[in-house]
C-alpha cells in the first residue's frame, strides 16, 4: 500500500521513524512518501521536505512566516494528489496537519493521525472538526483517552509513548566521553535549549550563564538536527560548554542533571532517569496570547501526566540565572536526585509496556486494508 506521512518538527522526525519501521516490517510492499527528517528518511521511503524548513514556533513567529507556511500547504496538497496515497498519516503538526487533514477527507482519502495535537490544552473546539476529517486517532498520553471519549465521544486508541521504547532500547556506551572530546573527572550537565532557532536563541544564553558558575560540572549541549554547528559555536563564550550532536539519548545516560526546554524533551529526560529544571522564554507577545489561551496548570509533560509539580518549571519571567541556579543546585544534591527518580518510577508505570508505533502501524495496515 501507499501511505504519505506528514510530521513537521524534531520529535515527529523521532516517532516517524519508529513509525516507517513498523509499517514496513508488516507491509513488505509499502511505498512511503514523507514530510520529516533524516531519522525518517534512513528508515525507508521519499523525503519531500525536510522539517527545519517548516518548524515555526510562537504566535508571532507563525505570523511573520505566514507566506511560506501557505506555500507549503499549497504545494503538500498538490503532492498528495500525486502520489495518491491508499492513507495520510499525520504526526502531530497539529496547525498544518489539520488543515490538510480538513482538504484530504473532502477528496476522499483516508485520514489518521499519530500523536494528537494537544487540544486539551487549547483550541477545544477543534475536537469537533477532528471528529469529521479523522478516520483514526492514536493517542500517547492516558488522560487523552478518557478526555477525547468521555467528554467528545470521540473513540480514539490509546497505543502508549513511543518515547518508552527508545529509552528501553537504548544502552550505555562506554566511550561516549572519549568520543566526544568530554571531561572524564567532571560530572556532565546536559542542556537541551530545543529544536527550533527561535526558542534556541531565547534559552541557550541563559543556560551558558549559568554553566560558567559552575566549573566543577561540565555542561554538554545537545544539538538539534537540522541546525547548523556553527550557529551553536556563536553563542559559546566558554569552554565549560560544549555540543555533542545527535547523540541526544546517548547524552542523557552520562549527565547527573540536565536543563530542559519544555516539551517533548521533558518527558525524554524523565524517561532516561535525569533530574531536571524546565524552562520556557518565547516572544512578550507570543507569551502574552499563550497566558490568555492555554488553559494548563504545568507545562512538562513530566507534571502533566502525574498531574503534579515533580519538575520545577521556570517559564518567562523567572527563567533568570539565579531561579535556574537555585534549581540546579536542588537537583543535583542527593536529596534532589532521589525525590525525582522516584517520581520517575510513577511516570513509567502510567506510560504503559511501549510498542506503540508497532501498535500504530498494525491499526493502519488493518483499518486501511
Amino acid at each position: 500500500m501507499k501511505y504519505y506521512i506528514v510530521s513537521g518538527e524534531a520529535s515527529g522526525d523521532l516517532h516517524g521513524s519508529k513509525l516507517i519501521e513498523a509499517l514496513i516490517e508488516r507491509d513488505n510492499k509499502a511505498k512511503i512518501r514523507f514530510w520529516g527528517g533524516d531519522l525518517m528518511q534512513q528508515a525507508g521511503g521519499e523525503l519531500v521536505k525536510h522539517y527545519k524548513e517548516l518548524a515555526f514556533m510562537g504566535f508571532w513567529e507563525v505570523i511573520t512566516h505566514l507566506g511560506t507556511i501557505l506555500r507549503n500547504i499549497k504545494f503538500c496538497k498538490k503532492d498528495i494528489l500525486a502520489f495518491n496515497p491508499d492513507v495520510v498519516i499525520y504526526i502531530d503538526y497539529p496547525g498544518f496537519n489539520l488543515r490538510i487533514s480538513k482538504w484530504a477527507k473532502k477528496q476522499g482519502f483516508k485520514n489518521h493521525f499519530y500523536i494528537s495535537p494537544q487540544v486539551w490544552a487549547w483550541k477545544e473546539n477543534r475536537v469537533q472538526q477532528m471528529k469529521k476529517d479523522l478516520d483514526a486517532l492514536y493517542v500517547i498520553l492516558p488522560f487523552e483517552k478518557e478526555f477525547f471519549e468521555e467528554k467528545h465521544n470521540f473513540p480514539v486508541e490509546f497505543v502508549g509513548h513511543p518515547l518508552l521504547d527508545w529509552a528501553m532500547e537504548r544502552k550505555k556506551s562506554k566511550n561516549f566521553n572519549a568520543k566526544n572530546n568530554l571531561s572524564s573527572k567532571k560530572p556532565l550537565i546536559a542542556l537541551l535549549p530545543g529544536s527550533r532557532r527561535q526558542e534556541i536563541k531565547k534559552m541557550l544564553p541563559i543556560f551558558i550563564e549559568v554553566a560558567e558558575c559552575y566549573p566543577q560540572y561540565e555542561f554538554v549541549i545537545a544539538g538539534a538536527p537540522g541546525i547548523d554547528p556553527n550557529w551553536y559555536e556563536s553563542f559559546l563564550k566558554s569552554k565549560l560548554v560544549k555540543v555533542v550532536y545527535n547523540q541526544t539519548h546517548d547524552l542523557l545516560m552520562h549527565v547527573k542533571a540536565a536543563l530542559v526546554s519544555s516539551g517533548t524533551a521533558t518527558l525524554e529526560t524523565a524517561l532516561f532517569n535525569v533530574p531536571q529544571v524546565v524552562c520556557y522564554r518565547s516572544s512578550f507577545l507570543s507569551y502574552q496570547i499563550a497566558k490568555r489561551l492555554v488553559k494548563l496548570e504545568f507545562i512538562s509533560l513530566v507534571n502533566l501526566i502525574l498531574n503534579r509539580e515533580v519538575v520545577k518549571e521556570l517559564i518567562q519571567n523567572s527563567f533568570t540565572v539565579d531561579e535556574v541556579s537555585s534549581q540546579l543546585e536542588f537537583i543535583l544534591s542527593e536529596s534532589g536526585q532521589k525525590q525525582q527518580k522516584k517520581d520517575y518510577e510513577s511516570l513509567r508505570t502510567i506510560l504503559g509496556k511501549g510498542g506503540a508505533s508497532k501498535k500504530t502501524a498494525a491499526l493502519i495496515f488493518k483499518a486501511v486494508k
